[in-house]
């Protein structure tokens, strides 16, 4: 889905399809626009999608598991390229520590209670029957004769 079209959707829908409030994308887009600046101040190529789209796409990428190739055959570019705007975003973003979560530190001199809820994802064997020999050889021997 492009940004041309869901700009105009109202603040829950936007928020329904992109998993962020249009102010945290229009946040976001401010970001990328100073960064993309920065690294293009002296020319260079413009890139296939606007970065709006760029960042529409990171957020396909990370909320709904969509492969690289689903992705970019969507938006009519080259796997290659998605996969380059995709991790451009997610750099510059984590680079510029606004949407990043506090860190282990932090949590521990804050005074706030936490409540955490481990999940037990280990691997159990799974049961199955066991082969007796005994059983094999003389049902073989019925099938000889």
């Amino acid at each position: 889905m492009k940004y041309e079209i869901i700009k105009e959707y109202n603040d829950e829908k936007f928020r329904r399809i992109t998993g962020v409030k249009k102010t945290t994308f229009e946040k976001m887009i401010e970001i990328l626009q100073k960064s993309y600046a920065e690294k293009h101040r002296r020319r260079g190529r413009k890139p296939k999608l606007s970065i709006e789209n760029q960042l529409l796409a990171t957020l396909e990428y990370l909320r709904e598991y969509r492969t690289y190739a689903h992705i970019a055959a969507s938006y009519g570019i080259d796997e290659s390229n998605i996969y380059r705007a995709i991790k451009w975003v997610e750099d510059v973003l984590i680079k510029d520590g606004t949407f990043s979560l506090p860190g282990r530190k932090e949590l521990l001199k804050s005074d706030a209670e936490y409540e955490v809820i481990l999940i037990d994802a280990t691997e159990t064997p799974i049961e199955r029957p066991q082969k007796n020999r005994g059983n094999i050889i003389p049902e073989r021997k019925k099938d000889t004769h």
